[in-house]
C-alpha cells in the first residue's frame, strides 16, 4: 500500500526543539532500544498513551490523549501531520475516528436529550444554529428505529447557547429540540436559564472538547465516528 506523510516542521505544542547534524547523532536513542524507551528518554514530558509501528519502516504513530503524531526513532524525530494513501484517504483522521469513537462510550448519556426509543442507537454532538446539523437531523428524523441522544456544542455559533439552554430547561426537550433545528426563535418572551442549565449546557460543551469533537454534527455509531451530514454514510452504518 503506497502512503504519503504530510509533515509539519513546528514544533508539537511547543514542547520540541529539533537539531540536526553533529547534535543529532549524539543524542539520537539507539535502535536496540524499544521504542516505547526510547521516546521516554527522548520526549520525557509528553505522556503517550500508546506508541505503534506504522507502515512506513521506523515510524511510529503515538498517541497522547487525543492527539496523534508519529516518532521516528532513528533521529528521535516527532512529526504532525497526515498519513494520506494515494486515494487522499487520511489514515491520521480514520485513526483519530476510532479514539473519538473509544472515548464516546464514556458520555453521560442520562445528561443527553434522548429522542425516540428505536434499537440503533446514534450519539449526536450538534449546534442548532449549524445549517449542516439541521440536515443531518431531519434526515434522522425520518427514522423510527432510533434512540438518539443529542449533546450540544456550539463551537462556530457561539450565540446558539440561548437555544441550547431553551432545549435544555424545556419541559419537553424533544419537541424544543424539534423547534429548533427547524429553524425556529425561540418563543417571547424569552425564558431565563436557571444555573443548573447553564451548568449542563457547559458540560455538553467540555464533554465534546474532551473526545476530540472539532466540528458538529458529529456522530457515532456502531463504534464509528461520522462528522458532517454525510447521510449516505450515516444510512450505511445504520443498515450494518
Amino acid at each position: 500500500m503506497r502512503l504519503r506523510l504530510i509533515l509539519s516542521s513546528a514544533c508539537l505544542a511547543g514542547l520540541f526543539v529539533f537539531v540536526t547534524g553533529a547534535e543529532m547523532a549524539a543524542w539520537a536513542t539507539p535502535l536496540n532500544v524499544k521504542p516505547e524507551e526510547a521516546f521516554k528518554q527522548a520526549f520525557p514530558q509528553v505522556p503517550a498513551e500508546s506508541i505503534t509501528p506504522t507502515d512506513i519502516k521506523g515510524l511510529y504513530e503515538v498517541v497522547s490523549g487525543m492527539r496523534i503524531f508519529y516518532y521516528y526513532q532513528e533521529k528521535d524525530y516527532i512529526f504532525r501531520g497526515e498519513i494520506l494513501q494515494k486515494d487522499g484517504k487520511s489514515l491520521t483522521a480514520e485513526r483519530h475516528g476510532e479514539l473519538a469513537a473509544k472515548a464516546a462510550k464514556s458520555l453521560p448519556l442520562e445528561k443527553a436529550v434522548k429522542i425516540g426509543d428505536g434499537k440503533k442507537v446514534v450519539i449526536e454532538i450538534t449546534d442548532p444554529d449549524c445549517p449542516f446539523c439541521r440536515t443531518a437531523s431531519a434526515y434522522l428524523a425520518k427514522r423510527t428505529d432510533l434512540t438518539r441522544y443529542v449533546f450540544f456544542a456550539a463551537l462556530a455559533h457561539p450565540a446558539a447557547i440561548n437555544k441550547i439552554h431553551y432545549i435544555l430547561g424545556a419541559e419537553n426537550r424533544k419537541q424544543a429540540y424539534e423547534e429548533m433545528m427547524s429553524g425556529k426563535e425561540i418563543p417571547q418572551p424569552a425564558p431565563v436559564a436557571a444555573e443548573p442549565i447553564k451548568s449542563l449546557a457547559g458540560e455538553h460543551l467540555a464533554w465534546a472538547k474532551k473526545i476530540g469533537i472539532q466540528g458538529t454534527p458529529t456522530f457515532f455509531i456502531n463504534g464509528r465516528m461520522v462528522v458532517g451530514a454525510d447521510t449516505k454514510k450515516l444510512d450505511q452504518l445504520l443498515k450494518d
